[in-house]
């Protein structure tokens, strides 16, 4: 009798079903997919900047305009995506380095007062349109008076009237809280405005070397 026709005996199904079973991946496997998901998943904290960005560095693009119209009035505009910009007095700005710095805040200039524009509506109903060198407001200091400008062509859509009463937020955060002013210029007047502006760059390699 051919010995193929035997059933097999218990050793041979065993073997069978070792075969037939998938092998498990090794506990090593698992160890190193682990580490590469947490890598993609975990930022490495060395790749974080030694401090976090601020608001004005993470929405906005920072220019600015040295010794705008005369030496030593330094301002910044930031430029938004959308289109805005911000106007305030850059550090250097002369005012800063009289004794006490900025004391009084006012918006009454040229012919008309800046703090009563009113804009309304999608249309920006009201709003005002300026030249690049048009005056914003007058800062006072014990001794001086600064005019600051519009920096930008564009329409004034709002001052930030909170300095008449609070002068003070120029001394102590003239980037964020003590803007003075946001004007939408038209993408042409911008990119004009931009060829004669300066890049953060541009702006603190000039005043560091100075």
């Amino acid at each position: 009798m051919n010995q193929s026709n035997n059933p097999p005996d218990s050793d041979t199904i065993r073997r069978q079903e070792q075969q037939e079973e998938p092998k498990q991946p090794e506990a090593e496997t698992f160890v190193v997919e682990d580490e590469e998901l947490r890598n993609l998943l975990v930022p490495d904290l060395r790749d974080f900047p030694a401090t976090p960005l601020s608001a004005v560095e993470t929405n906005f693009v920072s220019y600015y305009a040295p010794d705008f119209i005369k030496p030593g009035h330094d301002q910044y505009v930031y430029r938004h995506a959308n289109g805005l910009c911000v106007i305030g007095l850059a550090p250097t700005h002369v005012a800063f380095k009289d004794e006490g710095g900025i004391t009084a805040v006012d918006f009454n200039v040229g012919k008309s007062d800046r703090s009563g524009i009113k804009v309304t509506g999608k249309r920006k109903k009201n709003a005002q349109h300026f030249e690049s060198n048009t005056a914003l407001c007058k800062v006072c200091t014990n001794g001086n008076s600064y005019i600051v400008r519009c920096c930008v062509k564009g329409s004034l859509l709002e001052v930030n009237d909170r300095l008449i009463k609070r002068p003070g937020l120029l001394n102590s955060s003239a980037d964020r809280e003590g803007y003075i002013a946001i004007i939408m210029p038209k993408p042409a007047d911008w990119l004009k405005t931009k060829a004669s502006l300066s890049t953060l760059e541009e702006y603190k390699k000039l005043r560091d070397g100075s």
